[in-house]
């Protein structure tokens, strides 16, 4: 595949469509997280879901693994969860006098690092080689991970008690960090009512949610994603807003050159998911804040003074002339 065409961005973005539409039987009033999170899933990349308690985070990555076939694998994150907990580890077995392997839940395609935050940070980096290089090495021979792999890792805020804030070598291998707000009032009414409608539990499950996808349909999907054209000024733009960060005031960090490079992974998934075979400027747009917010520190001064590192960065978009291509 050199360039993708018209008509294979159509059918690509109809199956994403009904993989939408999957999930939404599940996740209640989140339409945005729904396409940030189809988006990481096009790019290939792995997600960071912040939200309190209570907002459907762990729901919603049990519904993403249930639309495809592959596997998939939970780790609840706790303060005493070791490192041989994620990658496993080597025992030696008195019945047949040998060393042998057990590996670790790490070996998947679709992976739920659930509250992420509440291990100590020591545990947190025993995901950093899997993110970064698909591969775990156990007594010195690397593993390679199953393929397509992706980790979906939610986390409560930190100001919440008993989290750690995740090292910023992690946080960097984050593709997108996707924000889940409270539901407004129409589409929280619509979540009690489904809960509690003929229902004697309290949670939403994804019983309703049907298989649609392989592991195979997933890698299409991503390789579709890799060939959306970008237009030279396109990609410039979205440089110079990388660049931006650095010098914006309000900022003690801007964010480093993967800056660039998950704005433009992010900017195809969003064209793809719109039915289009290039990107616009509109589409760096959309992606900026998910693809940015995790990669720049705001100052001390500008959050005394009530900034976020969202405000700052939806300033700076107004800021930065984007291109008509």
């Amino acid at each position: 595949m050199s360039t993708l065409n018209e008509e294979q961005a159509q059918k690509a973005t109809a199956l994403l469509q009904a993989v939408r539409e999957e999930l939404g039987k599940a996740v209640i009033g989140q339409p945005a997280v729904l396409d940030e999170v189809l988006i990481g899933l096009l790019a290939g990349a792995h997600i960071l879901l912040e939200g309190v308690p209570g907002l459907g985070k762990t729901l919603l990555v049990k519904a993403l693994a249930k639309t495809f076939s592959g596997e998939f694998a939970r780790i609840q994150f706790t303060p005493d969860l070791m490192p041989s907990d994620v990658i496993g580890h080597t025992i030696f077995d008195m019945a047949n006098n040998q060393f042998v392997t057990r590996r670790g839940p790490v070996f998947t395609n679709l992976l739920l690092a659930d509250e992420i935050n509440r291990a100590p940070a020591k545990t947190q980096s025993a995901l950093l080689e899997a993110m970064q290089e698909y591969q775990v090495t156990l007594e010195g021979t690397a593993n390679r991970l199953p393929q397509p792999f992706m980790v979906l890792a939610t986390q409560n805020p930190i100001e919440q008690e008993g989290t750690y804030p995740l090292p910023e070598a992690q946080l960097d291998r984050f593709l997108l960090k996707i924000r889940i707000e409270y539901p407004d009032a129409q589409n929280e009414a619509a979540l009690t009512r489904s809960v509690t409608d003929r229902n004697t539990g309290a949670e939403l499950g994804v019983d309703k949610v049907n298989t649609l996808l392989t592991t195979r349909h997933i890698e299409s999907l991503q390789m579709a994603a890799s060939h959306v054209d970008v237009d030279e000024r396109v990609l410039d733009y979205a440089v110079a807003i990388v660049r931006a960060t650095r010098d914006h005031h309000g900022f003690a960090a801007g964010a480093g050159p993967r800056g660039s490079i998950a704005l433009i992974r992010a900017a195809r998934g969003a064209a793809l998911l719109g039915g289009r075979c290039f990107v616009t400027p509109d589409d760096i747009k959309r992606v900026a804040l998910p693809a940015l917010r995790h990669r720049v520190t705001t100052s001390p001064e500008a959050e005394i003074e009530g900034f976020t590192a969202d405000t700052l960065l939806m300033t700076l978009l107004d800021s930065v002339p984007a291109p008509r291509v």
